[in-house]
């Protein structure tokens, strides 16, 4: 195959993307596509925004021209239902007329889940801020080639309020959690394949921990931690994992992907 080229959808607002490219050091697109081009340097990378009419009329008058796409996490919420998002639930339906081949990335999977016929909704077991615990595949997560070469438990960055609790039809479950007990999903909806992960393989710890210092004062009013010291701990806690996690472990889904694609 010639040099891959994907496209790659944000999952921001303006707002939240100043804020990202302000904390976490660049928007979740562009963190996505600084990742993909680590791994596959001579890729083809086109970024677009669903909020931008004339950049999905754009991007789905092209889709053959597209080997995979990539919608990235973000910081809105499936339940809240602004035009906009249901303009990125549009657009990933539009997708799926297409022979497409989708990696979603958190906010990705809560979209692409929508837009296939599932369910989302805040998660009954609390977040995961910055970090996922334990994630663990399951018998059928081993035979998917997302997981290839992947620790069957793994600890991962991790940032979501919400999660999938009612999957598409035909979909298989591929991990879970304690916190969420779909951490992954694949799926076949119209003529698109999806591999959808409720964690981030794209971002850093440290990433995390610049964005949940950003949002302390909020979530210590919503009392997702009892105090300030036990918000430290917890990102005391992060820092000690980041010493224990590299980069290829930490990116195998996207490589994997990557490789799916040019098969």
């Amino acid at each position: 195959m010639s040099n891959l080229n994907i496209l790659i959808v944000e999952g921001n607002i303006p707002e939240d993307t100043e804020m990202f490219v302000r904390v976490a050091g660049a928007s979740a697109s562009d963190n996505l596509k600084n990742l993909v081009l680590k791994l596959e340097p001579s890729a083809n990378i086109k970024v677009i925004n669903p909020d931008r009419d004339e950049e999905t009329t754009e991007a789905l008058n092209n889709m053959s021209n597209y080997d995979g796409i990539i919608f990235t996490g973000g910081a809105m919420r499936i339940n809240d239902m602004t035009d906009i998002i249901k303009k990125h639930i549009n657009f990933a339906s539009n997708c799926f007329k297409h022979d497409n081949k989708i990696l979603a990335i958190c906010w990705g999977l809560q979209v692409c889940t929508t837009a296939a016929g599932g369910k989302v909704a805040p998660g009954k077991n609390g977040a995961h801020i910055g970090i996922a615990s334990d994630v663990e595949i399951n018998e059928e997560g081993k035979k998917n080639l997302i997981y290839k070469n992947k620790q069957i438990k793994f600890n991962t960055p991790a940032y979501n309020f919400d999660e999938v609790y009612e999957i598409p039809s035909g979909a298989t479950l591929l991990s879970s959690d304690k916190v969420n007990k779909i951490m992954a999903l694949h799926f076949k909806s119209g003529n698109s394949e999806i591999w959808g992960l409720q964690y981030h393989p794209d971002y850093e710890y440290q990433q995390m921990i610049n964005l949940a210092n950003e949002r302390k004062a909020s979530m210590l009013a919503k009392k997702h931690f009892e105090s300030e010291e036990a918000f430290q701990d917890h990102m005391s806690y992060i820092r000690e994992e980041d010493k224990k996690l590299d980069f290829d472990n930490r990116t195998h889904e996207v490589k994997n992907w990557l490789d799916i694609i040019k098969q």
